[in-house]
């Protein structure tokens, strides 16, 4: 039903700037009657980080900032739902407008500046919610003001295992300042013991995975996977949103400072994604994230060497009837080459795509 609607509300949502649009529709998915998940085809299913996952199609971190509707949102077909970002303290984030569609490019430039609730408010949701089915996971972030970043992810930590299936640590957002400093060797060593000493003293079995920006080299890969390996993440995320912006943006808000999204991110994201996968193979599974508008895109990233897939810009443009068309085409895409499991492709292309994507 609501992705038959979204055509006709499209153009009353895009006469609305992006913010309010967006603030509208999460509130309006939070008043929907509760539902369970739809089934899946079995072939899309796959075991990661020792949860099975219905189909790969994942939401996003920054749809669901404070957590108000995940369950509608598993109701749309999406094999799991990150929400968040999440900080200790409620803060306002920066000052709007802070988020631009750039429809020409199929993307999106966003300066929220994790604006949160607080962790208080986001627990009391996910504690709401226990026991519903389907798989819920947060991204976790640091107060702009922190004097103690690390002890910020700590706290966000503790008072959320249990209470969802996996922790994002976000080392990768452009828009608080010093937050990418955390992506340094040294920092990031120290950040992930701690949070896997606070998730292993809470003695629950939520998973930890660790996101990172489209904008290292090499050599800081090398460095965020082998200490990714080291403290023993469950699960690297690739990627977040780039400050780059490519000479064939279009869109009049192209300028605007932020985090760019959506198509224009697909093919450094997907090149990062398959030097990760070269880098740890199947030891270490991975998200990708970045451009994932079509079955084509989603393909391409598990070729790349993705597991599972997220998305979240595309759907300002295209509506929640993309997720059902990128299963759809990801099962044509099986029938046609004869695969029965999708754990058959994840990787077998990250060399070439490392090289072309």
């Amino acid at each position: 039903m609501i992705p038959a609607l979204f055509p006709l509300v499209r153009p009353l949502l895009h006469a609305l700037d992006a913010e309010t649009a967006h603030g509208l529709t999460v509130g309006a998915l939070a008043r929907l009657p509760l539902r369970d998940p739809p089934a899946d085809d079995p072939r899309l299913c796959l075991t990661v980080i020792s949860r099975t996952f219905p189909n790969p199609v994942g939401l996003a971190a920054g749809f669901d900032k404070g957590a108000q509707a995940p369950d509608a949102l598993l109701g749309l077909g999406f094999g799991f739902v990150e929400v968040g970002g999440v900080v200790p303290r409620p803060q306002p984030g920066n000052p709007r407008p802070r988020v631009f569609r750039l429809p020409e490019d199929g993307a999106v430039i966003n300066r929220f500046g994790l604006n949160s609730e607080g962790l208080d408010v986001v627990r009391a949701r996910l504690v709401a919610r226990r026991n519903r089915p389907g798989i819920v996971g947060v991204n976790i972030g640091a107060n702009k003001d922190a004097t103690d970043r690390l002890a910020d992810y700590v706290a966000c930590t503790r008072g959320l295992t249990g209470l969802v299936d996996f922790i994002t640590v976000n080392v990768s957002s452009p828009n608080t300042p010093g937050l990418r400093d955390l992506q340094g060797e040294a920092f990031l060593d120290d950040l992930l013991a701690r949070v896997v000493a606070a998730r292993d003293e809470a003695g629950a079995g939520t998973a930890i995975l660790l996101k990172i920006a489209p904008d290292i080299g090499l050599d800081g890969l090398d460095a965020m996977t082998a200490t990714a390996r080291r403290r023993g993440i469950d699960a690297l995320v690739v990627s977040n949103t780039t400050v780059a912006r490519p000479s064939s943006l279009k869109g009049a808000s192209r300028a605007e400072t932020g985090g760019l999204s959506g198509r224009p991110l697909f093919s450094p994201a997907t090149r990062l994604l398959a030097e990760a996968s070269l880098r740890v193979g199947r030891e270490l599974p991975l998200i990708g994230v970045g451009g994932v508008d079509s079955a084509e895109a989603a393909w391409t990233k598990i070729r790349a060497g993705a597991s599972l897939i997220q998305l979240y810009s595309a759907l300002v443009y295209a509506g929640p009837g993309l997720v059902g068309e990128i299963k759809a085409g990801l099962l044509r895409r099986m029938e046609r080459e004869g695969i029965r499991s999708l754990d058959a492709v994840v990787g077998r292309d990250a060399e070439e795509l490392a090289r072309t994507a």
